[in-house]
């Protein structure tokens, strides 16, 4: 469900959406609690008092007696310590519950593997701080205590932590280097998808080519913002897609889903203040295909 806010008004986010939904308070109460509602695709509070031209989401697929539940997993824990871990996700796996998708996400995962996961973002994103696609693979960050995950989110806001992005597209790009500056906001014609609109949110992508082939082309990219879909959206808009991107290619895609890697992470310690790098090989069936070329 979308709500577009037609006006400002001095009422609370739980009482505004009480009065014009047919939710309870308490079930608003719930689902806020647990991450399940969005404002201009973030989360807010109960307190947070909506402004005119707010997009409100309400994952309705919300069940008040569903409990997430601890799942035993493979985790490829690239780093760990008492404030935050590295995991290198595969291709394939849904980084937390919602949309239908209550287990065999990688929250599920976390549970069964520790009890020390952050919860400021609700009892279905316990850990996470960032997020990376569903059929995208590599590096994410994970909190373990609320101070890491708040000095995180922070971080990630200040772009002080760098990330550096693998992808193939579709075509041979003919330039070295580019910086795609163009807003991104959801479809709204579409729900499931992102687009380059006019009075979206600021959205910057640095890209570097690493290798053309006949037909794709191999480049780095590192996000200035970190919108959602973003790389998928502006490799879209500029012309070449991401290979095998069921959403954003036309060509049909296979099950494995779009050519996008995250591939290296830089940053400084929120806690220990320590200067953190780390790389992940991309998947098999990526090194595979490219091998081809």
């Amino acid at each position: 469900m979308k709500i577009v806010v037609e006006e400002n008004n001095n009422e609370r986010l739980d009482k505004y959406l009480t009065l014009n939904t047919e939710f309870s308070r308490a079930l608003i109460t719930k689902m806020l609690e647990g991450g399940f509602i969005l404002v201009n695709d973030e989360y807010k509070k109960a307190s947070y008092k909506p402004k005119m031209g707010d997009e409100i989401i309400l994952d309705e697929n919300f069940k008040i007696d569903t409990d997430i539940l601890p799942e035993q997993m493979p985790l490829d824990i690239v780093y760990e310590d008492e404030d935050l871990m590295i995991i290198n996700k595969p291709s394939g796996l849904v980084v937390h519950p919602g949309s239908g998708n209550y287990t065999h996400t990688l929250v599920n995962g976390l549970m069964a593997y520790t009890k020390d996961l952050s919860n400021i973002n609700g009892l279905a994103r316990v850990g996470i701080v960032h997020r990376i696609d569903k059929d995208t693979s590599g590096l994410m960050v994970v909190a373990k205590n609320n101070k890491a995950h708040a000095l995180l989110a922070d971080m990630f806001k200040e772009h002080s932590i760098k990330r550096t992005y693998l992808a193939l597209l579709t075509g041979e790009l003919p330039y070295d280097n580019a910086v795609i500056d163009a807003p991104i906001k959801r479809d709204s014609n579409n729900f499931n998808k992102m687009g380059v609109f006019e009075g979206g949110k600021k959205a910057i992508t640095h890209l570097k080519v690493i290798k053309r082939f006949k037909g794709y082309t191999l480049v780095s990219l590192n996000l200035e913002t970190g919108r959602t879909h973003q790389i998928r959206v502006h490799m879209k808009y500029i012309g070449y897609p991401i290979y095998n991107d069921p959403v954003y290619n036309n060509k049909e895609a296979s099950k494995f889903g779009q050519f996008l890697h995250s591939w290296q992470i830089e940053f400084e310690h929120p806690i220990t203040h320590e200067k953190l790098a780390f790389t992940a090989e991309m998947p098999k069936e990526m090194k595979d295909f490219i091998a081809l070329l």
